[in-house]
């Protein structure tokens, strides 16, 4: 039973009985009938929030890797057989990390994660090396040591990293207890989590920026998930693969459910109507002068929108993108309503708390009999939490049969 409660609706001095995992009972001074008893002190419960697009054994790994973000003199620091880094940046090759690491495998990961760049010792692993479109070899055939979107001819090639259990509790911390993983190919829920994972598996489809598929390719590839009755989440962090995706879904219709995953340069909003946009409101913050620097100027205006897609219409949901973007969703909360990088993308933090409160099938969620006991107690009212949100206001979670913080 948790007791004195502020509910969404704006219903104060609330009870709420959980009874095997479920939500039996909403009321006012309710008849105890033996339960652990928890004192709301009149503190905000909500729907436990739900990350719409991350990436969660990459971000245990993550938390385990160098990191080179500030400079790949940190692998020097690193005595372990075999350095996993991450933060490396696009001037990186294997003879760069020859000259630090000459004698132990090493391989870096691009800051966006489309790219693994390894030194001669990980390189010789693989061979012999396919003649892949993302392996680049230099002018003379030879491999440069940098392999785009090839995060499958490196599985199972090093022993795993991370530590998912470690993960569970730190997302239980921030509220969070659903996530979409959105790795593409993906069939198996990771283990040892709380919280309720949703895959996107085969649903989802990522274009390679480098090496784009033919419009009849693309299309080839949503009618085979259109036969199985499936919709499509596309990966589109440029003009062209956004106006490619739209061309072909012109053509098979747009169904229930399909997803345009980061939307990072949208131009026109309007054409997305009928789709829904997973977006990640932190990057244009954390990420704002290298994309001052980097990002083509005709597609500045157009980086991450929110408030225009839904001007126009469409359904938007807030991400992280970890290990990409920051995993608090309290902080991408903050971000989507402080940007200064396209400030007219603003939008208010109670917009973006809402799509937090979507789970992974992007149905509502209250807190009402009948419903799953995926459930947050905040240390303060809503309004409070929302006028400054962070983490440390997050007090208990549960999330079906059990208390995780």
């Amino acid at each position: 039973m948790i007791r004195d409660v502020e509910l969404p609706n704006g219903t104060t001095a609330a009870d709420v009985r959980i009874v095997d995992g479920w939500i039996t009972e909403v009321g006012r001074a309710l008849a105890a009938h033996g339960e652990t008893e928890v004192e709301g002190r009149g503190g905000a419960l909500v729907p436990g929030l739900h990350d719409h697009h991350l990436h969660l054994h990459a971000t245990a790994a993550a938390r385990e890797s160098v990191d080179c973000s500030h400079g790949l003199d940190a692998l020097l620091n690193s005595h372990a057989a075999r350095i996993r880094a991450v933060g490396g940046n696009e001037s990186v090759d294997r003879h760069t990390l020859d000259e630090l690491v000459p004698d132990r495998p090493v391989r870096v990961q691009h800051r966006s994660g489309a790219l693994w760049v390894l030194n001669t010792c990980a390189l010789s692993e693989l061979e012999p090396l396919p003649h892949l479109p993302g392996v680049e070899r230099d002018s003379a055939g030879i491999p440069t040591g940098r392999l785009w979107r090839l995060d499958e001819l490196l599985h199972g090639t090093w022993p795993p990293h991370g530590d998912l259990r470690a993960l569970g509790d730190e997302l239980a911390a921030f509220g969070l207890t659903g996530v979409t993983d959105a790795t593409p190919g993906l069939t198996e829920i990771p283990p040892h989590l709380p919280q309720r994972v949703t895959l996107l598996g085969e649903r989802k489809l990522l274009l390679h920026d480098h090496n784009l598929p033919t419009y009849d390719e693309l299309l080839d590839r949503v009618r085979t998930l259109r036969r199985r009755n499936l919709p499509v989440a596309v990966h589109c962090v440029t003009r062209t693969s956004l106006l490619l995706t739209l061309a072909v879904l012109n053509e098979t219709g747009v169904r229930q459910g399909d997803r345009i995953e980061h939307g990072a340069v949208v131009p026109e909003p309007e054409l997305l109507r009928g789709l829904t946009v997973v977006t990640q409101p932190a990057f244009p913050v954390v990420n704002r002068r290298r994309y001052i620097d980097e990002v083509e100027p005709d597609d500045l205006p157009y980086l991450y929108p929110y408030a225009r897609l839904l001007a126009a219409g469409v359904q938007v949901l807030p991400s992280s993108d970890a290990p990409y973007g920051p995993i608090d969703p309290w902080a991408v909360m903050r971000a989507a309503a402080t940007r200064d990088l396209c400030p007219d993308e603003r939008v208010p933090v109670k917009t973006v708390f809402a799509g937090y409160l979507r789970d992974g099938t992007l149905r509502s969620r209250r807190v009402r009999a009948g419903t799953a006991a995926d459930l947050v107690l905040l240390e303060t009212p809503l309004q409070a939490a929302l006028d400054a949100p962070d983490p440390t206001l997050v007090r208990h979670v549960w999330i079906d049969r059990q208390s995780v913080r």
